[in-house]
């Protein structure tokens, strides 16, 4: 095989070959392709169990979808990036390198690496967002730091072409074994899994508006994982979505916001350890070890909180409404420095994605972009009523009030001696904090330092 007649696709997160733009270009500009995975030491040593478990899945699955094409195989090496990649591309003899580009930090370093580490031409994309970085910009060429001009310019803005699939078949070249899977993924794997994903939540998309935020309620698309890992193309979701009703709108605006996050990390690389607002780095943060211990064990005697942190350590999922429930309590009724928190979520998500997390935690924080004003707490009590009213949730969840009724499951220490605890689970623990106080005491060490500094 000469040189010319084979292209390598670096793989990794977008485990798919439909609506995959690197994928179709290598296999429209060369005779043969190799699939390339590799299983980078230290992103593994980042991911929690349940993240790690999905990887595995979606690589076994992209292996079979390989297979399946064209009798290929998804090359698997263990190593630092640019070393792997020099050593496969020289191995090979490959001509071009192909992949699509990610926005984090350690991704846009590593890519460097890589590039310069590669003696042959690299082509890359962005398959993982609707509209890549820099695109969808102000007068002044930057991202806006406010969501809805962002949203009206993205809504309008046609899709840039990606290139169109070609008739290449990968290489039947394994390379290394992918690790034992220790327990099932969370969700069933892979990219036809993913469609029907997608399939099943079209039947309910229409309702969207109303019943996203409901924790009791199967109102979200379930698409989290597959976006975060690629088994699906947002572009692909959006166009399959459309616009025909205000649950469809609903939902395209929050793929909007996934692609605003992901731009501005690229502007502001600092976010995963700084407010944007740079004036709330002064926050005397309390940071009590044992109230953070609480939080995360799902132990703060506030049962729709308990509820959401039990769920994300026994599952590594964890519904956005709830996930704003908890953030707000950690940060602002337990004053904890809100990137301990941010660290946590990554860690067990199944679906933790450093732009969005990073992005809603400093948004919940009152800290980051078109954020929450810092005087907005939510009320974790009121929040259940609202979203969770028979307590549903909390009951699946915190089995200790499994014989709450509807009205005292939401604050069980409002009725602590009318038998609330089923027997074989022991008692609850009362709050940690108390809401009205916490919340002042947040307001005031937000407001002392309101007024100093500039923002990014």
């Amino acid at each position: 095989m000469s040189r010319t007649e084979l292209g390598l696709v670096w793989f990794r997160r977008d485990l798919r070959l439909d609506d995959n733009p690197a994928w179709a270009a290598a296999t429209s500009a060369c005779a043969s392709v190799l699939a390339l995975f590799v299983l980078d030491p230290q992103l593994l040593a980042s991911a929690g169990p349940y993240r790690s478990r999905q990887l595995v899945a979606n690589l076994r699955a992209l292996d079979a979808d390989l297979f399946e094409r064209g009798g290929g195989r998804l090359h698997v090496r263990r190593g630092v990036p640019s070393v792997v990649l020099a050593d496969v591309a020289s191995e090979f003899r490959v001509e071009t390198a192909y992949w699509n580009a990610d926005v984090t930090p350690y991704a846009a370093e590593r890519d460097r690496r890589v590039r310069e580490a590669l003696a042959t031409p690299v082509e890359t994309f962005h398959g993982t967002l609707v509209h890549q970085p820099g695109s969808i910009v102000t007068a002044k060429g930057s991202t806006s730091r406010v969501f809805t001009p962002f949203f009206k310019a993205w809504r309008s803005a046609e899709f840039d072409p990606w290139p169109e699939p070609g008739e290449a078949a990968p290489l039947d070249q394994p390379g290394e074994a992918l690790p034992v899977l220790d327990a099932p993924p969370p969700l069933p794997e892979g990219e036809a899994e993913a469609t029907r994903r997608l399939e099943s939540f079209l039947d309910r998309v229409d309702r969207y508006d109303e019943d996203h935020d409901r924790l009791d309620l199967d109102g979200t698309s379930g698409l989290s994982v597959d976006l975060k890992f690629g088994t699906i193309s947002p572009r692909t979701i959006v166009d399959a979505v459309g616009d025909g009703s205000r649950g469809r709108t609903a939902f395209v605006r929050q793929i909007a916001w996934r692609d605003w996050y992901a731009h501005l990390l690229v502007e502001l690389p600092q976010l995963p350890t700084h407010a944007m607002r740079a004036r709330y780095e002064a926050i005397p943060w309390r940071n009590d070890d044992d109230e953070i211990d609480a939080w995360r064990r799902g132990h703060t005697g506030y049962p729709v909180i308990d509820a959401a942190m039990r769920q994300l350590q026994q599952t590594g999922w964890m519904h956005n409404r709830a996930r704003l429930l908890c953030g707000s309590f950690l940060v602002k009724n337990l004053l904890v420095d809100w990137r301990i928190g941010e660290r946590h979520f990554r860690r067990l998500l199944v679906d933790g994605d450093v732009p969005q997390n990073v992005g809603n935690w400093q948004w919940v924080a009152g800290i980051g972009p078109d954020a929450a004003a810092y005087n907005r707490i939510f009320n974790p009590i009121l929040q259940s009523r609202k979203f969770d009213p028979d307590g549903t949730f909390i009951r699946r969840w915190v089995p200790e009030l499994a014989r709450c009724n509807r009205d005292t499951i939401h604050a069980p220490w409002e009725a602590a001696s009318e038998g609330l605890f089923a027997p074989d689970t022991g008692t609850y623990p009362a709050p940690i904090v108390d809401l009205a106080a916490s919340r002042r005491r947040a307001i005031e060490a937000y407001a002392a330092v309101s007024d100093t500094g500039e923002p990014m």
